[in-house]
């Protein structure tokens, strides 16, 4: 789940380091030839600059990546940054639905770069269902459910023995015509299933990872009594997205959400994770992947845990949230962005150290 506070401080010119810094160098106006894309890092939001303050999304791999060469991207929300050396590049996609899918297509359609052999992980913050696990805590997407392509009548005014006001398209109630859900080819764009074999593979190279914690998150997740897997530490896991550019939060919302994805997976995939963008970056990936771009089957998404999708027992869903929303924020923000790099990176590091393995074809468990 983006971290909406910070993020609205982003100016998107501003972010990016200036053509004529001595930290940068310009791609050449006029390249003669393509830039060969091994990796590409998407991060959705970045706070203030992109290197020397307090770290977004972006900015670890900015700087631990040494991406220094500037490929101006005015027809999107940021610029990219690469390592042209080692073939890997970092876009920022701007927070939601709408930025997220100009910033991939743009990016795609750009006639700089050869990404038709490239792998893409989205690297990002998430909140998490204490259901399923804890604060810090990274987890490998399966499913990316859309949450906002729905029905919605108010609860006030649904019939009694509705759950929810909030429905699926082309329904006329609540979570009807289950059995014709189609997950392999949802129509519009309802969920997306990954390459299963290959995050799979990427959550068995990363599961042993220690993971950053602080004694604030033992002190927040120590409230979620009753949540046994919220009273955990951080560990790397596996689970389903939900996609919706409305920021929710609370039990009820928890409990949708829950159902939401099971309805739409046909109860092959677990909610674990809440974001923004992910749905928009697949919808882009496919239309890209269709005319011969971007392969979509190489794209994995880490989501890792800066907050809660709920409430801990003797707090209202109102009052948790104006908690988060003050004073110091998310107490896992930070622990967060730097487990997103610490495992993705794991991710990228191998595809680059082992190109000519896995070029013509993703890597797996069975190979």
């Amino acid at each position: 789940m983006s971290f909406i506070s910070l993020a609205q401080n982003s100016n998107p010119q501003a972010n990016t380091v200036s053509l004529t810094s001595s930290s940068s160098t310009s791609a050449p106006a006029h390249e003669q030839t393509k830039l060969k894309v091994k990796v590409v890092v998407v991060s959705m939001f970045e706070i203030g600059e992109d290197t020397g303050d307090a770290p977004g999304e972006f900015q670890l791999w900015r700087e631990r990546e040494s991406l220094d060469t500037v490929y101006p991207m005015p027809h999107a929300h940021h610029d990219v940054f690469a390592n042209e050396q080692k073939g890997i590049i970092g876009l920022v996609t701007g927070m939601g639905i709408a930025r997220a899918s100009a910033a991939i297509m743009a990016l795609g359609l750009d006639q700089r770069f050869d990404l038709s052999q490239a792998y893409w992980i989205v690297a990002g913050i998430a909140g998490i269902d204490p259901l399923d696990s804890t604060i810090g805590s990274a987890v490998w997407t399966d499913y990316v459910v859309d949450g906002d392509l729905a029905h919605h009548i108010d609860a006030r005014e649904i019939p009694d023995s509705w759950n929810t006001g909030y429905f699926p398209l082309f329904t006329h109630a609540p979570y009807a015509n289950a059995e014709n859900v189609n997950v392999e080819d949802s129509p519009n764009g309802e969920v997306y299933q990954l390459n299963e074999s290959l995050a799979k593979w990427a959550y068995s190279l990363t599961k042993n990872s220690e993971l950053p914690n602080t004694p604030a998150m033992d002190a927040l997740r120590s409230k979620y009594q009753g949540f046994p897997n919220a009273l955990q530490q951080p560990v790397v896991t596996y689970g389903s997205h939900l996609s919706a550019s409305t920021f929710w939060h609370g039990d009820k919302l928890n409990t949708w959400a829950n159902d939401w994805v099971s309805y739409w997976t046909r109860s092959k995939g677990n909610f674990m994770t809440s974001g923004m963008e992910d749905s928009a970056t697949l919808q882009s990936m496919s239309y890209l992947h269709n005319a011969g771009l971007v392969d979509k089957n190489r794209l994995v998404i880490l989501r890792t845990a800066s907050n809660f999708t709920m409430q801990p027992p003797g707090l209202t869903a109102a009052e948790n949230l104006e908690k988060e929303s003050s004073g110091d924020g998310y107490a896992a923000m930070r622990s967060a962005i730097e487990s997103a790099y610490l495992v993705g990176s794991q991710f990228s590091d191998y595809i680059l150290a082992h190109w000519d393995e896995v070029k013509t074809a993703p890597p797996s468990l069975e190979k």
